[in-house]
């Protein structure tokens, strides 16, 4: 889908994802307008996105939006467009936690937020679930650094951390962090939990669909038959987790949960929604890892849960582990996450449509 637009963009890996970050002003008003320069820049539809700059999995075919906000305490807004690889469609049907990690970098790298000293606070409100996240970014001399000692699963070498705190984020696409009002549901014969902290998640023992829940990504996206019965499972929930009809959306997340292996609190394979994550969204992980806290969910029946109101459980996936800080309340609540994550510059200039 070409166009004959361009616009200012830098490339930048946030976390284990990677996309084009624009400011909104430079990108069109009209949204089908948009949309349809996206889908040329990503070079969607296409399995390979040979045309664009897209990678060919939804990993690398994402875009963040960012403005400078007028809300009170509030640094910028940020819009998250996922762009699907083979089809003609770009949504905001929800957040992402990786790409949120370059915001804050890229913020400042575009003068709309002032380096305050070595390190940086950046307040940012996640326009796709009306939430708040603050970003810690190193700026040594008041100039963004991506060189440190941070590593993450899922991405080879070290970089600058850059520590998201997530703040009130229960609800932020369903309403309430239980939808249903309950720990366990159950669908098409499966126990679930239908569970949105930060995002819309269907957690459930990977051993109730027939697999063990360690097998690798390539074996998971080969197994139609257990895709199948995933993606039945998911349009069932859709109203059921106010999302309405959920077919051609790319929420709720599916997650397949098994004990720990490599001494953390759960296993995770993901489904987001229709091919096999490599590792697991941020704000996936943060959702799990709540509902490891639900008395006789189904993550519950499988997790590791440290002691404490502060609670750091590591959420192991395919490629290693992703940690999630969680505070709770006197009642056991969730009231704060938050994660490690890094981002680098990966160009900066032109893009065409």
């Amino acid at each position: 889908m070409t166009t004959n637009l361009s616009a200012p963009c830098m490339w930048m890996r946030g976390g284990t994802s990677k996309g084009g970050y624009f400011l909104k002003d430079d990108l069109p008003a009209d949204t089908a307008t948009r949309d349809a320069f996206l889908l040329g820049v990503m070079g969607s539809p296409d399995p390979r996105q040979i045309d664009g700059l897209g990678g060919a999995d939804p990993l690398t075919a994402k875009v963040a939006v960012v403005a400078k906000s007028t809300r009170p305490g509030i640094d910028v807004d940020y819009l998250f467009l996922q762009v699907f690889v083979d089809q003609p469609i770009v949504t905001d049907a929800q957040n992402c936690g990786n790409i949120l990690a370059g915001v804050g970098p890229f913020a400042i790298e575009r003068g709309l937020v002032a380096a305050t000293g070595d390190e940086t606070r950046v307040a940012i409100f996640m326009e796709n679930t009306g939430q708040v996240a603050v970003a810690t970014v190193q700026t040594p001399g008041g100039v963004v650094s991506y060189a440190g000692e941070a590593r993450i699963d899922g991405v080879p070498g070290a970089h600058a951390p850059v520590p998201l705190e997530f703040r009130d984020t229960a609800g932020s696409s369903c309403g309430a962090l239980l939808p249903t009002g309950n720990a366990v549901d159950v669908v098409n014969g499966v126990a679930v939990t239908l569970i949105d902290n930060g995002m819309p998640c269907v957690v459930f023992k990977a051993a109730d669909v027939g697999i063990t829940g360690y097998e690798d990504r390539d074996w998971l996206d080969a197994n139609t038959e257990l895709k199948a019965r995933i993606e039945a499972i998911r349009l069932a929930v859709g109203e059921r987790m106010n999302l309405g009809d959920v077919k051609e959306k790319s929420v709720p997340k599916m997650m397949l949960v098994a004990p720990p292996k490599n001494g953390g609190a759960v296993t995770v394979r993901s489904f987001i929604p229709h091919r096999a994550h490599a590792t697991i969204g941020v704000l996936g992980a943060v959702s799990v890892a709540t509902a490891c806290l639900l008395p006789g969910s189904p993550a519950a029946e499988v997790a590791q849960i440290p002691d404490g109101a502060r609670k750091t459980l590591s959420v192991e996936h395919p490629t290693g582990e992703m940690t999630c800080v969680l505070e709770c309340d006197a009642a056991g609540d969730v009231k704060t996450a938050a994660l490690l994550r890094t981002a680098r510059k990966l160009f900066d200039g032109v893009v065409f449509g």
